[in-house]
């Protein structure tokens, strides 16, 4: 009945009876001065203040009368009630569903939360009582119902999904009570030891098998490279001799160090070298004549 009755204009209000009450006492005497505080009184309570972001439910002899905007209201003091200063900025509220078994029968604890504005204070007011613990369990029934009907799977890599379906629901319900639910968000599912263990190990055993056939594709493809490269070997042997000394040659030039090579690994780079040369001076009369 009081609600926001404590503001700027009472207190001046309130100042200027004691001032008047104090003057009818001088020049009119104590009953006039018991009146002027009475009056006083009485009219302080009209101004109601209503902060920017609220709005006000007011009744007039149990009769919703209709909505306040912010700013100084001016009500009628023992006629004029207002049951709710209803606040309309974003509110979050917190809620979880345990132990729930999913589509797959997987005991999940699951915690979310929850986005949701009044849109209508006169039907938040008159339509439900204590409308935030109503929100609450809508959300905490509408998340049981979406877990039994998803699977684990689903819950872990499609929670995107899960948020605008939760959120589509329990706006359904919330939004004849003058609520709008703007977002939920799943912020943890959690899993039973046993399962994560399972899980983890499972997961485990993927990425192995994955690096197996990896690697496995990677030999094959070493193999097939190989191969190709003994054939040209097999049909150029001087390459294959040319082949030889660059290995050697890096190999002494990496380490600093002398290399044995036995006298017949010396000889057929030797022929090797005799060759090229026979080939190139080949090609080059070729090219001169």
């Amino acid at each position: 009945m009081f609600r926001g009755c404590l503001n700027i204009v009472t207190i001046a209000m309130l100042v200027l009876t004691a001032a008047g009450a104090t003057a009818c006492r001088v020049f009119d005497g104590p009953r006039a001065a018991t009146a002027a505080v009475v009056v006083g009184l009485y009219l302080s309570l009209s101004p109601r203040l209503i902060r920017e972001w609220e709005r006000g439910v007011i009744l007039r002899l149990g009769k919703c009368r209709g909505v306040l905007g912010p700013g100084v209201a001016w009500v009628i003091p023992g006629v004029d009630s207002i049951v709710c200063l209803m606040d309309m900025r974003i509110r979050s509220t917190s809620f979880s569903a345990e132990k729930t078994l999913t589509k797959d029968t997987v005991p999940v604890n699951v915690d979310a939360v929850l986005f949701w504005v009044v849109t209508d204070a006169r039907r938040s007011v008159l339509e439900v009582e204590r409308y935030r613990e109503t929100v609450s369990w809508a959300a905490q029934t509408t998340l049981r119902d979406v877990i039994g009907k998803s699977e684990l799977v689903r819950m872990i890599s499609e929670r995107e999904s899960l948020d605008e379906e939760l959120q589509r629901i329990i706006d359904a319900k919330t939004s004849e009570w003058g609520i709008t639910v703007q977002s939920v968000e799943i912020r943890d599912v959690k899993l039973p030891p046993g399962l994560e263990d399972a899980m983890s190990r499972k997961a485990q055993a993927d990425r192995e098998r994955e690096a197996r056939v990896i690697l496995a594709q990677s030999e094959m493809q070493v193999a097939e490279y190989m191969q190709r490269a003994s054939e040209v070997y097999r049909t150029h042997p001087t390459v294959m001799q040319l082949r030889a000394m660059n290995m050697a040659y890096e190999s002494i030039k990496e380490r600093g160090a002398l290399m044995v090579i036995p006298s017949v690994l010396a000889d057929s780079m030797n022929h090797g070298l005799v060759g090229l040369a026979a080939a190139t001076g080949f090609s080059n009369d070729g090219g001169t004549s």
